[in-house]
């Protein structure tokens, strides 16, 4: 399992890192320039919004039915057209609530048309993450890999016609942004639905009558979890857009920020979905799940730690790369950021072992903790500092998140512990921390810590046992009757 998780792993973050970082720091990055920082400002608190009550879109449906699918393949084609026909109704319930609390916020024209676009934009956007649900969840991992970068390659292809090739001064609303991502979303959810359809050889949407309550029944721990967990990713942006007498333009100087965090936590995420039918099939074979997450812990542990000293060093040369404006005031945001960009990830190995043990209660109670002091410390922070308040009230949270999971996740599950299982990853990361202070301390030129984090980051990582040479060697194609095409 190690070996397959680590070809498909290589595989989708090649497809991702041709695809998606061009999408982040040039087509949306250059959307902002064109449309200026406060018009984003409020296009990103829509957004934010909009992601807040998604939850309602899938009410943890996409979890659970990759848990179930991955344990049970055989139960995919019964399943699935009821699941559809329960997701259809709770598009209707997302619209109207997502609306009836913009109006409550206070927004009005312009800002409710642009919103009703982007609900359309999230209903899509959720069907297709269940769709490749579904397909990572019949082992179809190469598959679920291209349909990862589908939407985001077709919209490099139609934004950047938009942005340059009609003219440096063709004009270029914020409403044809989203209105494009509706016409590749389409398109992207007709090529996971075909794809889907091959698996299951009909897919034709029905309503489950009584079936649907149990089933939302069942859903619903995995529905509280990912509406807990939105609630302390998300709300940053609405709230400084609706705390600050400025908010507009400093929800667009932090989304400047939070933009390359995104571009980081592509590589994060991109693990997130590959863990939870490879854990899920484990635990439903009886098997040790340990080596699995270790390998898992170790390769994240690795490159965030080493991301995490780049942004602290290189922030404002980061931000200057891509923007002249608000570069100042960006830069300490993108170094809060890229430090929480390892706890994140953290969570993303341990609490996806978590929700794959069904282990809902207790995590549901981690997040409502962690949405509490989240929202409890924007509100302290955001009023005296701005984007960075934000900034650290995420790294707060999602620190104590990470630690908290990682130390549940080794009891319940038995894993290593003491100085075998940490002794590696703690040196490791003290040692790139001395570098750093080191580079610090001596002002390096931008060129010799581009360089150096880097090299000094591959030498302690095999040096403190983080990464291994065995590790590597999963990365060879398996031996005939081993696991097979992965397509």
């Amino acid at each position: 399992m190690q070996g397959r998780f680590l070809r498909n792993l290589a595989l989708v973050v090649v497809l991702n890192l041709l695809v998606k970082p061009f999408y982040i720091l040039g087509i949306d990055a250059a959307v902002q320039e064109r449309v200026g920082a406060a018009a984003y400002g409020t296009y990103a608190a829509l957004l934010s919004l909009s992601f807040l009550l998604n939850i309602l879109l899938d009410l943890g449906l996409t979890n659970h039915t990759t848990r179930r699918l991955a344990r049970e393949p055989g139960t995919m084609a019964a399943e699935l057209p009821g699941l559809l026909g329960v997701r259809a109704a709770l598009v209707v319930l997302y619209a109207v609530v997502t609306l009836a609390t913009a109006l409550v916020l206070g927004y009005g024209g312009l800002q409710l048309q642009l919103l009703g676009w982007l609900i359309v934009n999230q209903a899509l956007a959720a069907l297709l993450l269940f769709l490749r649900g579904a397909v990572a969840a019949g082992q179809r991992y190469a598959q679920d890999s291209l349909l990862s970068v589908l939407d985001r390659a077709l919209l490099i292809g139609g934004m950047a016609w938009l942005l340059w090739g009609r003219g440096p001064d063709a004009p270029l609303p914020i409403l044809w942004f989203v209105q494009a991502q509706t016409v590749v979303y389409v398109v992207a959810v007709g090529v996971a639905w075909a794809l889907v359809r091959r698996q299951t050889r009909a897919l034709r949407p029905r309503w489950p009558g009584r079936a649907a309550g149990d089933l939302l029944r069942r859903s619903f721990p995995y529905a509280l979890l990912v509406l807990l967990m939105t609630f302390y990713y998300r709300t940053d942006t609405v709230m400084l857009e609706r705390l600050l007498p400025d908010g507009p333009l400093q929800a667009g100087i932090y989304a400047q920020a939070f933009r390359f965090f995104e571009a980081f936590n592509m590589l994060g995420y991109l693990l997130a979905g590959r863990l939870p039918p490879m854990f899920s099939r484990l635990l439903g074979d009886g098997a040790p799940v340990a080596p699995l997450t270790s390998l898992a812990f170790r390769l994240v542990w690795a490159g965030t730690v080493a991301l995490a000293v780049l942004a602290v060093l290189l922030a404002p040369e980061v931000m200057a790369l891509r923007y002249t404006a608000h570069v100042a005031e960006s830069a300490p945001v993108l170094a809060v950021l890229g430090v929480s960009f390892v706890a994140v990830c953290t969570t993303y190995v341990f609490g996806t072992l978590l929700t794959a043990g069904g282990d809902l209660r207790t995590l549901n109670r981690l997040a409502a903790a962690g949405m509490v002091a989240n929202l409890a410390l924007n509100l302290w922070l955001i009023p005296r500092h701005q984007g960075l308040g934000a900034a650290w009230a995420s790294l707060i949270t999602q620190s104590a998140m990470a630690i908290a999971q990682a130390v549940l996740a080794a009891r319940r599950f038995s894993l290593p512990r003491g100085a075998s299982a940490w002794g590696g990853p703690v040196l490791y990361a003290a040692g790139l921390a001395a570098v750093a202070l080191g580079l610090g301390t001596v002002d390096a030129a931008p060129l010799t810590v581009l360089l150096g984090v880097p090299a000094a980051a591959l030498l302690l990582a095999f040096a403190t046992r983080t990464l291994r040479a065995a590790d590597l060697r999963g990365l060879r194609a398996p031996a005939a009757g081993g696991t097979g095409s992965v397509l």
